[in-house]
């Protein structure tokens, strides 16, 4: 099989001529098996979508309004596993004119060197040509993304990307109607144990990608919620903490046989019950593991006893050399403590089941 004869996955959304340039071109190059997305375009675009149709052939597939870029793809990646199932995978494209035909027949073949990966194709973003949103966001995003989830990607909002039959059919059920779903997609991809194979590619921007439709405002506040529950469940659980650490304190201070220790009782009360709070809440919500509790509950709780020894030995020494509210001596070690315990849970304790 060569690369030209996997689909090319086009969504659009009120498109100029740039995406028509695009056709040819890719027609040009013997690309057969074009699938565009009309993502509910107003009347007025209906010329683009007809000569795409008329001149170069591409199977159109409508929506009646708009519904977002991940709906589009969905579709579209829905339309290909019944038409084309047994092709490889797909290469997804965006309409605007950044992707090349050349680009585009990389990640193709990418794609057909290693069929069980995620492709993305790649761009650079230190180059003069880059709009200062477009470096700024993406270079944040990857930041973000390489610490939440230990992905180190170069391009993270990259929409030119080689996708298998396999995994197509994953993300049908994964999440995200709009951008935020291309984040999901490499959120999944980290679930799954798919590897990731990164083709270098031309970074393009026309007249300041001025025909993008990404909101930088809009549309990063739905990617970045992703990591948003990350950040809620740990905060939540050391509020739950905090709150009980201090009340047991304030109980425990002034008991008799407790004079030495209260310090550490407290912090071991306190938390035997977040950690549970926070275990629940990470493996429905955070986590999503797919690991059983079986198997990810003893992992948990032998975290939770090592980070609850850490910090009641280092507010239990730390504490008389400082003095004040003990609460205060406990924030920061609890702060350090909570990056070092994210990336164990991270890596060990909710990994998934391994992808066949």
């Amino acid at each position: 099989m060569q690369p030209n004869n996997i689909p090319v996955i086009i969504p659009a959304y009120e498109p100029d001529e740039k995406l028509l340039d695009l056709l040819h071109n890719l027609r040009a190059d013997g690309w057969d098996k074009i699938v565009v997305v009309d993502d509910g375009s107003k009347e007025g675009y209906a010329h683009i979508f007809d000569r795409a149709v008329a001149d170069y052939q591409v199977e159109l597939l409508v929506h009646a309004e708009n519904k977002g870029k991940g709906r589009a793809l969905k579709t579209a990646f829905a339309y290909c596993l019944e038409k084309y199932r047994d092709c490889v995978g797909v290469v997804t494209a965006d309409s605007d004119g950044q992707h090349s035909p050349a680009c585009i027949f990389s990640c193709g073949e990418a794609l057909l060197n290693h069929p069980n990966a995620l492709v993305l194709g790649c761009r650079c973003f230190d180059q003069e040509n880059v709009p200062k949103k477009s470096e700024f966001g993406n270079k944040l995003t990857r930041r973000i993304l390489k610490y939440m989830t230990g992905l180190n990607i170069s391009d993270t909002q990259t929409g030119l990307r080689g996708i298998s039959v396999d995994f197509m059919e994953a993300l049908l059920h994964v999440p995200g109607e709009r951008y935020e779903f291309e984040t999901n997609m490499l959120l999944e991809s980290k679930s799954l144990h798919i590897p990731i194979v990164e083709v270098p590619i031309e970074t393009i921007y026309i007249e300041g990608n001025a025909s993008s439709h990404f909101n930088p405002i809009k549309d990063s506040i739905k990617i970045y919620m992703i990591f948003v529950r990350f950040l809620l469940s740990s905060l939540s659980s050391s509020i739950v903490d905090m709150v009980l650490f201090g009340l047991l304190c304030y109980v425990f201070k002034n008991r008799n046989g407790f004079a030495d220790s209260y310090i550490v009782v407290s912090t071991v009360l306190a938390r035997i019950v977040s950690a549970f709070y926070n275990y629940s809440v990470n493996y429905k919500v955070v986590f999503k593991s797919e690991g059983g509790v079986m198997r990810t509950l003893p992992k948990y709780a032998f975290l939770a006893i090592v980070q609850m020894s850490l910090s009641a030995f280092l507010v239990n020494h730390l504490y008389p050399l400082i003095g004040g509210f003990e609460v205060f001596v406990k924030i920061p070690v609890d702060v350090f403590l909570f990056f070092l315990s994210y990336v164990v849970q991270r890596e060990f304790v909710y990994v998934g089941k391994k992808h066949d």
